[in-house]
């Protein structure tokens, strides 16, 4: 069997992630790689972090060593999840490495789908569940891609 044919179980094999969606192989619309999401994230938790770290500080009795509120941190990173998606179509993070959420079929991701996406998220195991489209279970659940902007 071919690259990009359908076998008789109905399965797509697919020669690039992103290819069963229609999506480009590469550039603007195709599939956003690990290395680009792991960058994103890591800002929009490091923002998260200090933000509550001014905001919500909590104070070590043992050690007098102050540090960030975990779960003010978690709640400022979902927020900026619900509220950016929908309104800028990324997290600031998603922006600054050059990526966006969209639909599955490319229109807006609309009020529901971020948050949806944003409480599977929160979960942890959802978006470490990803198929060959480098799709987490969030995005899947929410009809929701992250390609390059």
């Amino acid at each position: 069997m071919t690259a990009g044919t359908s076998d008789n179980t109905g399965q797509h094999d697919s020669t690039y992630p992103g290819e069963r969606l229609g999506l480009p192989r590469s550039g603007a619309g195709s599939i956003a790689r690990i290395g680009r999401r792991m960058g994103a994230l890591a800002v929009d938790l490091a923002t998260a972090t200090l933000i509550a770290y001014a905001f919500f500080p909590t104070l070590d009795e043992v050690t007098g060593f102050r540090y960030a509120n975990p779960v003010a941190s978690n709640l400022i990173f979902l927020a900026v999840q619900v509220l950016f998606i929908p309104t800028l179509g990324a997290s600031p993070g998603h922006r600054l490495f050059g990526m966006r959420i969209v639909r599955v079929d490319g229109g807006w991701s609309g009020v529901w789908r971020p948050l949806v996406r944003t409480l599977l998220l929160a979960l942890i195991i959802p978006a470490v569940i990803w198929d060959g489209d480098h799709r987490g279970l969030h995005d899947k659940i929410a009809g929701t891609v992250l390609v390059r902007g």
